[in-house]
């Protein structure tokens, strides 16, 4: 039934060789990969106005400027991320270039902030989606967690399904919600220049009482959380079909238009329009509603925001896999995540990642506006530590009209700074946590890999000299009668050797007398030991057993634990059976001389 389950949910195993098939088009590859940039433009002026209404609705007039200067970092990043791509085709962007050029600790860094980011991202991409969905019917607002859990379960399942499945369902909603914003700003600008507009914009360039130099840097900051994301394509080069490098890089410019585009489109129309924040309706739904009214076209723009929302997620499910099986191949992560599933993805990723955003979206109660700087600050210090690797790299490869490209990338390194140590000042109470999360993953990453060294160095051999060596085996079987079950126990251990022990533990003299007197009619060639238990415990009895068999054999031979175990028809009925034999398996396992395995035996009814 689960296996029936699985094929429905997941589809169909595909064959190794048609890993060559899920590489993703320049087209669906701005979908799947730029979902989380492209959807930052939902939040990103709407959280400069937040910071600027503090000091009255005359101050909103800041936000043209300010989105200006985003803007130009995001032409800086683009730009800087080109060359990322052209440098190092096989992905992992941060990570990597942090790795190869700054050293491996701070690649660790650069990786660590990044995993976490990606938590981030589907924590508040589904939170900020469901943001949308409630704006426009209020009465779901007390379903908000359920609705963003579905979110990402659904996302999980569809990344399950291989990136090629996933890329043609979800392509639909980015393109659509693209179509609606340019159709909001088109509109809505020709409204303005046309003078049919009735809101009061402030009053541009008028100086405002109370304004300084930390309030505007702090609205650059919260206005910077609409760049996160860029990122992502230089992460997942190997996606793309070939040449992976030039479509990676054609994405990368084709997604900074847009995005550029449509983040100062709407920090236009929020001004022309009076636009101020407020906390059950979000400034997209306002300008919406002040363009087209309340109709059809409003809430066409309404739906397909919530849909790249909640998309914006994808974007983590497409990187997060990847740079954890970057992670796991040199030993920072566990193995688990270099494995492909049934559709050729790295699902253990996928399933984590979902698992964890889940928890962090019940924890915050559906609430992630306090997240997004840092998950903003998440995305910069990785932006940081690349720009940095690149600038080594140019300085020390000296490649030619390398000078250029140092400037391009040290231009990138120090704004991306400067953002990252605004976020620290501006925001520390709501940062704070990146001191305490980061040290955490960085130790959990060396443990990992010192533990990955030791288990490689004591398992390694020398090929010249380390034979494998012949040696006795002693099968002990723990018996607690006289069942087919142990017959076909027995009997595959005499077929490996004569020196088998069928060992009963009772817990009165009555079961043993009884127990003794079977075994002796049944005349198995089996030497049985009884064990008398005065507190009723199996284990006790047996480990110490154990102990001393396993003291008599140290030098002379291998000891080896044979359990028989029968094997319902169907998988419930196991519910109804005493589990000992898993008992016996975990209390023996730290005996490092001492073998264990199950004997089944299937039952037929």
């Amino acid at each position: 039934m689960l296996l029936r389950l699985k094929r429905f949910l997941i589809g169909r195993p595909m064959k190794s060789h048609e890993l060559g098939d899920e590489k993703l088009s320049k087209l669906k590859a701005l979908a799947i990969l730029s979902s989380d940039a492209l959807s930052s433009v939902a939040y990103g002026t709407e959280q400069i106005l937040i910071v600027l209404i503090t000091l009255g609705f005359a101050a909103l007039w800041y936000s043209i400027p300010i989105s200006i200067a985003v803007l130009a970092l995001l032409t800086i990043l683009v730009l800087s991320y080109r060359q990322t791509i052209f440098s190092y085709p096989t992905g992992g962007g941060a990570y990597i270039v942090a790795k190869d050029n700054l050293g491996v600790r701070t690649g660790l860094v650069a990786g660590g902030s990044l995993l976490v980011d990606y938590i981030l991202t589907v924590a508040v991409s589904t939170s900020a989606a469901t943001d949308a969905v409630t704006s426009a019917f209020p009465n779901l607002h007390p379903y908000r967690i359920e609705i963003a859990l579905v979110m990402i379960l659904f996302l999980t399942i569809m990344n399950l399904r291989g990136i090629t499945e996933s890329a043609q369902v979800l392509a639909y909603p980015v393109y659509l919600f693209v179509a609606g914003i340019f159709l909001m700003i088109i509109v809505g600008l020709f409204r303005v220049a046309t003078g049919d507009v009735q809101a009061t914009p402030a009053e541009f360039g008028l100086d405002v009482s109370g304004i300084s130099l930390f309030l505007l840097l702090k609205a650059f900051s919260s206005g910077c959380s609409a760049l996160t994301g860029v990122e992502a394509v230089s992460n997942a080069i190997p996606s793309f079909k070939a040449p992976s490098e030039k479509n990676a890089a054609s994405t990368l410019a084709l997604m900074g238009i847009i995005l550029g585009s449509m983040f100062l489109g709407i920090s236009l129309l929020a001004y022309f329009y009076g636009i101020s924040p407020m906390k059950d309706v979000t400034v997209v739904s306002q300008i919406a509603e002040a363009a087209f009214g309340r109709g059809p076209i409003y809430f066409f723009i309404q739906g397909t925001t919530a849909l790249i929302l909640f998309l914006a997620a994808n974007t983590a499910y497409a990187a997060f896999p990847l740079l954890a099986f970057m992670l796991a191949k040199d030993k920072f992560m566990p193995h688990a995540f270099m494995i492909r599933g049934d559709r050729l993805g790295f699902s253990n990723g996928i399933i984590v990642l979902g698992l964890l955003a889940g928890v962090l979206a019940i924890v915050s109660n559906g609430y992630t506006e306090n997240l997004i700087p840092l998950y903003a600050i998440g995305v910069f210090i990785p932006f940081t530590l690349s720009q940095l690797g690149m600038m080594r790299r140019w300085y020390r490869l000296k490649p030619q009209g390398w000078l250029i490209r140092f400037l391009v990338n040290g231009v990138g390194m120090v704004t991306t700074l400067s953002i990252t140590l605004i976020f620290l000042f501006t925001k520390f109470s709501q940062v704070w946590m990146v001191f305490i999360f980061l040290p955490v993953v960085y130790v959990m990453f060396q443990q990992i890999h010192r533990h990955y060294m030791a288990v490689a160095d004591e398992l390694r051999i020398d090929l010249a000299t380390d034979k494998p060596e012949a040696k006795g085996n002693t099968i002990v079987i723990p018996v607690a009668g006289i069942t087919r079950v142990v017959m076909n126990t027995i009997s595959y251990a005499k077929s490996m050797t004569d020196n088998v022990i069928a060992v009963y533990i009772g817990f009165d003299d009555e079961d043993i007398e009884k127990m003794e007197k079977k075994w002796e009619e049944w005349d198995c060639g089996v030497r049985l030991i009884v064990l008398r238990s005065r507190y009723r415990s199996i284990i006790k009895p047996l480990v110490k057993f154990i102990e001393t068999v396993e003291w008599k054999n140290s030098e002379t031979g291998h000891i080896t634990i044979l359990i028989p175990q029968f094997i319902p028809k169907h998988w419930w009925q196991n519910i109804l059976h005493n589990q000992t034999s898993l008992l016996i398996r975990y209390y023996l396992f730290k005996y490092k001389d001492v073998t264990i395995s199950t004997v089944p035996y299937h039952l037929n009814k």
